[in-house]
């Protein structure tokens, strides 16, 4: 399996606190990740590289449930948050 293809993220970290009801995700968005899964590629849609809150799939490979790719993507924001 090949390694995630990251794209670098520009701009300062934003840390978020209190409620996030009233929040505009796409302000926050990080241009897409690929993960390479056994499955196929996931494309993933990050936010903020400093939470996973609003992480999603937003493309899958076929016969995987969105459920599925959001796992996917929300893992790939938390190893990207370790590093």
């Amino acid at each position: 399996m090949s390694i995630a293809k990251v794209l670098v993220f520009s701009g300062a970290a934003l840390a978020l606190t209190g409620c996030v009801g009233g929040l505009d995700p796409r302000k926050y968005e990080t241009p897409p990740v690929e993960v390479a899964t056994e499955a196929g590629v996931v494309t993933c849609q990050l936010y903020t590289l400093d939470q996973v809150l609003w992480d999603r799939a937003i493309d899958i490979p076929a016969g995987m449930t969105i459920a599925d790719g959001d796992r996917i993507c929300k893992a790939e924001g938390l190893r990207l948050l370790k590093r």
